[in-house]
């Protein structure tokens, strides 16, 4: 590796790291905002939606924006918001303008994490890129690994607020690094592609607008079923408009490979499945089992730390065989744990019997990441890296709010936080969907190609 590269692979993965802090000590003190702040299940799952909300929606346009105006710029630019808009979460006296707070996060996390992976894969050649990624998903463990952990003790020992202060001194130091050991770069394109840019956000915000309300205003009420309509209305027009357009943001050719389509499908499972246990995971050790955030963070660890071990693993072997082996047997894993969970997690289910579906669960759903990324990427031509890039990572969102709002539904269908008792009755049928998710990921990622081929890599035009 050259210097130039390791500086990106670290800055990069700093980056990568400040966002996954912040997830996984959120989710942590979740039970610990709702005492605080009064908050409701849905207020809840808006602290966690509103920044996914506003990630979705701007993903493709922060990809596109910076193959436009320069990653590096755009990069810095989405650190700074980021670091910015934690400052004002962390200074949030009511649930209101925490959530927004969480939007204007998700905003600058939607020009940083697609702009970190194109910067990575634009960096290092093909034959080294999935080991490259899977780096980037092990040093991102790190703070996964630690989340849980840091977010218990803040918000047992000082008060919640302290999880979006620590997001300060990290983004300042990064800011000030890239722009000293970054070089500037752009994709493909000469300029902006303002007809695409609206379409697929105002697309993106009616289709996740109605995924987020869906539980609060009801599946079948105008509200959310004219939200849904308009985004897919307007999703539809988006590939209308990019099917004519001399300098797309996303190629529709991308999406007859069947490497990056069938890639990403999966993937949209991975993440459902994933957000879907973040959520729910941590409220269970605390409302069902009665621990404090301190315990639930250390019972969470063990789940969390497979990131660290299993990313950078499978991401270097993942070079050397199979992709689709990789994100098969990770989500085939990824359903055996959670289903031992769905079978054991009882209010009063010691630690030992959770713990061998946690590992295996974790091991599996880390396995199958950087085999994703990677294949998804690797599948066009280098210049077309971020257009790649940020549809893999809307779609990854779209997962991710996908998996919350239906296991909130499930959930809310089943139990409720009245009662331990009641609590794990929702907990069991919220995860039997995160089960659902990696099974149905795993028979996608059995359609993925043994090995890219020629047309795999943007031959087809």
């Amino acid at each position: 590796m050259t210097p130039k590269q390791a500086w990106v692979l670290a800055l990069a993965s700093v980056a990568s790291f400040m966002m996954a802090l912040d997830s996984q000590v959120v989710t942590t003190a979740l039970s610990t905002v709702r005492e605080d702040l009064s908050a409701s299940i849905e207020q809840l799952e808006w602290i966690v939606n509103a920044y996914n909300l506003s990630f979705a929606v701007l993903l493709l346009t922060g990809a596109a924006l910076g193959d436009r105006f320069g990653r590096r710029r755009m990069f810095v630019t989405g650190l700074t918001v980021f670091t910015l808009a934690s400052v004002g979460c962390a200074m949030s006296g009511d649930i209101g303008t925490l959530i927004v707070a969480r939007a204007v996060q998700g905003a600058g996390a939607a020009m940083v994490l697609p702009l970190s992976l194109t910067l990575i894969s634009a960096i290092f050649p093909p034959e080294r890129r999935g080991k490259a990624m899977g780096l980037y998903l092990g040093l991102t463990g790190l703070a996964t690994f630690s989340g849980p952990f840091i977010g218990g003790v803040i918000a047992e020992g000082l008060a919640w607020q302290w999880i979006f202060w620590l997001n300060l001194p990290v983004g300042v130091a990064a800011v000030l690094l890239a722009l000293r050991r970054v070089d500037e770069s752009t994709g493909h394109g000469h300029r902006l592609d303002h007809g695409g840019v609206v379409l697929v956000s105002l697309g993106s915000l009616g289709i996740v607008w109605g995924l987020v309300r869906g539980n609060l205003a009801g599946w079948d009420s105008a509200e959310v079923l004219g939200s849904l309509a308009l985004g897919v209305a307007l999703v539809i027009a988006f590939v209308s408009w990019e099917r004519r357009s001399e300098t797309p943001m996303l190629p529709m050719r991308f999406f007859r490979l069947r490497a990056f389509s069938t890639a990403n499908a999966a993937n949209f499972c991975v993440f459902a499945s994933l957000y879907g246990t973040l959520f729910f995971l941590p409220q269970y050790f605390q409302t069902a089992q009665g621990l404090g955030p301190f315990e639930a963070g250390l019972r969470m660890m063990p789940w969390t730390a497979t990131l660290m071990i299993c990313a950078p693993v499978a991401g270097k072997l993942a070079d050397r065989y199979s992709a689709r082996m990789f994100v098969a047997v990770g989500l085939l894993l990824q359903t055996i744990g959670m289903s031992w969970i769905v079978l054991v997690a009882e209010p009063g289910a010691g630690y030992a019997v959770l713990l061998p579906g946690l590992i295996v669960s974790g091991a599996g759903i880390t396995s199958a990441m950087p085999a994703a990324q990677r294949s998804a990427v690797g599948a066009v031509r280098p210049a077309e890296i971020g257009q790649a890039s940020g549809a893999f990572m809307t779609l990854r969102i779209f997962g991710g709010v996908f998996g919350v709002a239906v296991g909130v539904a499930v959930f809310a269908g089943a139990g409720s936080h009245l009662s331990p008792e009641e609590f794990g009755s929702g907990f069991t049928a919220a995860m039997a969907a995160v089960v659902a998710f990696a099974f149905v990921g795993m028979l996608v990622a059995l359609r993925m190609p043994a090995a890219l081929s020629t047309t795999d890599r943007g031959g087809s035009r």
